[in-house]
């Protein structure tokens, strides 16, 4: 492996804590627009004029994505939460940083990019002095 210099490899875990804040901010979005759908489903099921079938229906919705919307901004304030302190060289932030994004590997397209991206920086030599 070629040497970095310390410059150009912190600035590239400064990047990664970036990217994790970023990542965390819209997905905690995410989160919270799937919220406001559940709460139209909701809305369904409290109306008046509710037919019969469409009230399970609007019920098995509002669950859905009540945990598709905790998950999510559970998921963003994970990086949220440890992209500041990464950007802080905080070594329990780096071992955080790297179980997060060995899952954003599975999420397709962004999550590999930035997974594949952490997993590289933060496993790097180089990397792993800054953290001591």
């Amino acid at each position: 492996m070629t040497q970095l210099p310390d410059s150009e490899m912190s600035s590239r875990i400064d990047l990664v804590g970036t990217l994790f804040i970023i990542w965390g901010a819209v997905t905690t979005l995410v989160g919270l627009s799937t919220l406001a759908l559940a709460v139209g489903a909701l809305a369904i099921i409290t109306s008046p004029n509710r037919g019969g079938g469409s009230q399970f229906a609007a019920g098995l919705t509002v669950a859905a994505f009540t945990a598709v919307a905790v998950m999510a901004m559970a998921w963003g304030g994970a990086h949220i939460v440890v992209g500041v302190p990464l950007r802080r060289r905080r070594p329990w932030a780096r071992l955080l940083a790297l179980m997060l994004g060995a899952v954003d590997l599975l999420l397709l397209p962004y999550g590999t990019a930035l997974g594949c991206y952490a997993l590289w920086v933060l496993l790097h030599e180089e990397g792993k002095r800054l953290f001591v």
